[in-house]
């Protein structure tokens, strides 16, 4: 590990700084870290005390003398030669700092072989400092198509380049063009000093670091949605210069014309087939909410029809694999098979129930309240399986009353009709056990649901059904859903309001027959 030496020098008072750079076999002298750019860039608070300003020297042999980068001050020169008197004892001297106006901030980095530079570079940051590179002209024209145009006829002895906005970075690229091993040193970066790299890079058009930035960032991981949209932004900007972006845009797109419509219904086909429970329940809260977050994303109407074809092609085919179980369930010998076929009703029930949660979110499970309330041969068998059995069918019809009842899907007036006249008993039978059995399953929101579902019929179906569903309240009493909040609306519909309106009426026709008075 060599030194470099960064000296200060404020008004006869000398402050030596050693700095540890790291030097690689092929010369390469690595700038000095951030601190020390960070450190020059802030003025010395004036401190209370007056400081001390230890200098200390070492007698060093010749024979072990190698050559370092120097890093230092051009009006710092002289202020240094003064220290070089001082021998290996140690020399401490107080005084009181004066205070400054405006301190010269500048920095000298020296690449290569120390002494056999043959242009300066002056690079002046934004920040109000300047680093002076001295470095080789036929590295930078080699390297740099940037360099090549601007040294190509100059023919001063420096070089001056305002307004960097990264003079740290643009230190380190214009280090890499003497360095081999570039793989090597990337490899110790982290993703966004590789970005700030290839930024400098592409200004200075530093092609072979440009590569080598698009390799690392082709195979390194990208943390987060945030640094993965840095690195997408920068490497997009980039495709018109010629370099090979596609590697790395690979990551995130793939060459394909349309959707990938087929991978959908793989996906939706392997949760639904899947008998692990726990991954079952965890992909699908992930696919569900993953459906969700698409729906905020622009995209073509066609897109979402295609979605909602899959979806509905697998309820469908539950809705198929459901009845058979059923048929099954219903024949005599039923005991012999009891326990794999009450396991596959219950899959399959929880399959439908995540479909039509799918559906009612994307806006889209009208179709399915036909196809569920259309399903009677289903409903005629649910009567003859043991409850324990079944009670989970009934969880289906439950989130369709919930979903009418909020608005979350519009089916058809006869719909609505046929859907509570062939599924509200089978719940009322199977009430008791989701109350008890089904942990997802919430009553008020439930009875709500069914309540307002049964209020949006015409007043003679609503009369039907509250006639029944009260015998069934006044035999089982909690084991029926209590609908009496839509019991009420029901009773003020069929014998208040006849009134009210007939009232308002003879009063209207009281007043027309008032004779009016001449003025």
């Amino acid at each position: 590990m060599a030194e470099i030496r960064l000296a200060r020098l404020e008004q006869g008072q000398t402050k030596i700084k050693n700095v540890p750079i790291a030097v690689t076999p092929e010369g390469f002298w690595c700038c000095p870290s951030p601190v020390v750019f960070q450190k020059t860039l802030n003025k010395p608070k004036p401190a209370s005390l007056p400081p001390k300003i230890l200098v200390e020297t070492k007698p060093t042999p010749v024979a072990d003398r190698k050559p370092r980068a120097a890093a230092v001050r051009d009006d710092d020169r002289k202020g240094n030669a003064d220290t070089s008197g001082y021998g290996a004892s140690e020399v401490v001297h107080r005084a009181s700092r004066p205070k400054v106006e405006k301190m010269p901030r500048k920095i000298a980095i020296e690449f290569g072989e120390a002494g056999t530079s043959d242009i300066k570079v002056v690079l002046v940051g934004k920040q109000g400092f300047s680093v002076k590179l001295s470095v080789h002209k036929h590295v930078l024209m080699e390297n740099s198509t940037f360099f090549a145009i601007k040294l190509s006829d100059h023919e001063d002895s420096s070089l001056e380049i305002g307004d960097c906005e990264d003079v740290e970075i643009y230190v380190e690229t214009v280090g890499l063009m003497y360095c081999k091993e570039m793989k090597q040193w990337l490899m110790k970066q982290n993703v966004s000093r590789v970005l700030r790299i290839l930024k400098v890079a592409e200004c200075l058009g530093f092609k072979s670091c440009m590569q080598s930035c698009l390799e690392y960032l082709e195979a390194a991981p990208w943390i987060g949605d945030e640094e993965e949209e840095k690195v997408i932004t920068s490497i997009l900007r980039l495709q018109s210069e010629g370099i090979g972006v596609s590697p790395v845009l690979k990551r995130v797109s793939a060459n394909v014309s349309k959707p990938h419509n087929d991978t959908l219904s793989h996906i939706i086909e392997l949760v639904l087939r899947s008998n692990e429970e726990r991954g079952r329940r965890e992909m699908k809260l992930v696919v569900l909410r993953l459906l969700r977050e698409n729906q905020n994303v622009p995209s073509h109407a066609s897109s979402a029809d295609i979605c909602n074809e899959i979806i509905y092609s697998s309820c469908r085919s539950c809705l198929t694999s459901l009845l058979f179980l059923f048929q099954q369930a219903a024949e005599t010998d039923f005991s012999d098979r009891k326990e794999p076929v009450v396991k596959q009703i219950t899959l399959e029930a929880d399959n439908l129930s995540w479909l039509l949660e799918i559906l009612a979110d994307r806006q889209a499970a009208d179709e399915f309240a036909v196809m569920w309330s259309k399903h009677q041969e289903l409903a005629a068998l649910h009567g003859k399986l043991p409850v324990v059995s079944r009670y989970r069918v009934s969880c289906i019809t439950a989130r369709l009353f919930v979903g009418i009842g909020k608005g979350e899907l519009l089916p058809a007036k006869d719909t609505r009709k046929l859907l509570l006249h062939t599924w509200l008993e089978p719940l009322i039978n199977d009430y008791s056990w989701l109350r008890h059995s089904c942990g997802s399953f919430d009553r008020k929101v439930v009875e709500e649901g069914i309540g307002r579902t049964i209020l949006t019929l015409p007043l003679e179906d609503q009369q039907s059904i509250m006639l029944t569903w009260l015998s069934s309240f006044l035999k089982v009493g909690d084991s029926c859903p209590n609908l009496q909040r839509a019991f009420e609306v029901w009773w003020r519909r069929t014998f208040v309001r006849p009134y009210v309106e007939t009232q308002g009426s003879i009063h209207q026709q009281d007043c027309s027959i008032i004779p009016q008075c001449e003025p």
